[in-house]
This record gives structure tokens, sequence and C-alpha cells, in this order.
């Protein structure tokens, strides 16, 4: 678990605007919603959803809890089937053989291989089991700050969708620019001349 491991990679997040209702319940419906399938579907390449941080395999927000203390604590799964190259490769050169053979010709046109390429590409992606990858969020709602234990892109843009979609409240990833906009006590005119800031440059 990335919350409890002896090295972070965080991403800082402050979530903006406000849950209506039941805190607790809006956020336990939203984690639910939209929560990791159980079923592993054989025809998606990625799939993400949320999943509780005591059980990320076995998605079950009635069973396990997501509020620990102040905070909500829970996991974004993200699972992604990948082929390896040579396993198409392996595969290709039998399709291709086998397609000589039944044609009696010594060899296949660029338009053929490529036709085999795509159908042993599919045959593999429905074969091939998605690797699942879990990272951590802690979010302190009273606060409005957040941490995802990652600073992968992909990870990144996943989660900011995902929670958009599951709580209605926007995520916005804090660097310097971001933390004078939204956590600072600058005035206006000092928030917009960090803004004109840029990288000195120096010279030798």
């Amino acid at each position: 678990m990335g919350l409890i491991s002896s090295t972070h990679s965080v991403s800082r997040y402050h979530i903006d605007g406000k849950i209506e209702g039941s805190i607790t319940e809006e956020v336990r419906n939203g984690l639910i919603k939209h929560s990791i399938p159980k079923i592993e579907s054989e025809y998606d390449e990625i799939s993400a959803g949320w999943a509780p941080v005591e059980s990320p395999y076995n998605p079950d927000f009635d069973k396990f809890s997501f509020l620990f203390g102040t905070y909500f604590l829970f996991s974004l799964r993200i699972d992604k089937k990948s082929i390896p190259a040579k396993l198409i490769q392996k595969y290709m050169a039998l399709e291709i053989e086998k397609k000589k053979g039944k044609s009696g010709r010594d060899f296949i046109s660029k338009n053929e291989k490529s036709e085999i390429k795509e159908i042993v590409i599919d045959i593999l992606m429905h074969k091939v089991p998605a690797i699942p990858n879990i990272y951590d969020v802690l979010w302190d709602y009273e606060e409005k700050n957040l941490y995802l234990y990652t600073t992968q892109k992909a990870a990144n843009e996943f989660f900011e969708t995902l929670f958009l979609k599951s709580f209605n409240l926007k995520p916005v990833r804090l660097f310097p620019y971001t933390i004078v906009e939204t956590q600072s006590t600058f005035s206006n005119p000092q928030k917009d001349r960090v803004l004109t800031l840029a990288p000195l440059k120096y010279s030798r």
C-alpha cells in the first residue's frame, strides 16, 4: 500500500467544490457507482475504478470501510492488458505459415500480414489477463486537500477524470502556481505578478 510504504511518490491536489447533503453518503455512493468491476472484461484493454484500501481485489464498499477518522481513504485501481511484442511475433509467424500452406504460395502480401496481426492481437487480448496497478488516495474533505500516491501522468489523468465523474468535484493538481492561486493569502495583484514569472536563464 502506497500510504504505508517506506518511500512515497505523491501528487497533491486541492479539491474545488462542495458536496451537498450527507458527505459520507455521497462519497460512498460515488465510490460504489464507479468502483472497479469485480469481473474482468475480456474486451477492455484498460479499465479503472475505485477499490477499498483493505481489499483492492474485491471492491466491496459495503463490507470494507473508506472512512478513517476525519479522512476518506480508498484506492484507484487501473487494470491494463499488455501483450509482449515477442508473443505477437510468435503467433503471427504461426498464422503466416498456415496462410501459406492453405494458399499454396511462398509469400503473402503486406495487407495480409496486417490482417493477420490484427486477428492475432484481438485473440491474445481476450486471453491475456489485465495487470492491476493500485494507487492509494487520502482525502481530507474539510481542508479540501487530497494526496494521490503516484506521480505517473496516466494515473493522474485517470484519477482526475474519475474523481470529477464520481463526486462532481474538481481536483486541482498542486504545484507552485496553483498553490499560490488556491491556498495562499496573496492579494490579486500579487497573484498576477506570480503568473508573469519566467525561469531565469544563466549564461556562462
